[in-house]
């Protein structure tokens, strides 16, 4: 149930990574990339060859096997996206919106808690336990003996948290920034 989803959402993402390395993007023009996703979404060949591209690149990894495939791809990827990330926080600092950002997203305003604030909270976490919940299921039962279930659930709880509050530096100063 999760591939149906996240295959075309990797093809989407497949679509981007590589418009904007052709130069299709050179600008912060939020139309322009809005514009192109609806473009996207009406052309279903596209979309089609797209997920099928994320899917072949998908059996391709998966042929060597979940050590030398699954395994290896997914420890240079995840420590590639880290520093990505890292960098991009840094850079984020750097940028004339930065101060505004970072206080908008570090300095709590509790009187603007309600409700939809709660959902949202929610939301965001069923979410990320689903993309959880599909990976545990099907790395679970692949976890080595000398490895502790809680331990390696406390790197995870750590790990996401790290993720999302660097995404947070990096995402409110860039908006600040953008007027977005």
């Amino acid at each position: 149930l999760l591939m149906m989803f996240y295959t075309v959402v990797t093809g989407w993402m497949l679509y981007y990574f590589l418009s904007t390395a052709a130069g299709n993007f050179s600008a912060m023009d939020t139309a322009q990339v809005s514009s192109a996703f609806g473009e996207l979404c009406q052309d279903p060949t596209r979309m089609v060859l797209y997920m099928a591209a994320a899917v072949l690149i998908g059996f391709f990894v998966c042929s060597f096997g979940l050590q030398k495939g699954v395994e290896r791809i997914t420890k240079i990827m995840m420590i590639a996206l880290l520093v990505i990330m890292i960098v991009l926080a840094v850079h984020s600092f750097t940028m004339p919106g930065a101060n505004e950002g970072l206080s908008f997203y570090l300095k709590p305003d509790f009187s603007k808690i309600n409700g939809n604030v709660i959902v949202g909270a929610m939301n965001q976490a069923f979410f990320t336990l689903s993309i959880g919940m599909g990976s545990m299921a099907i790395f679970g039962s692949y976890i080595d003996k000398t490895h502790s279930l809680l331990g390696e659930s406390i790197n995870v709880v750590v790990l996401d948290t790290f993720v999302a509050i660097v995404s947070g530096l990096i995402i409110f100063p860039a908006c600040f920034t953008y007027g977005v």
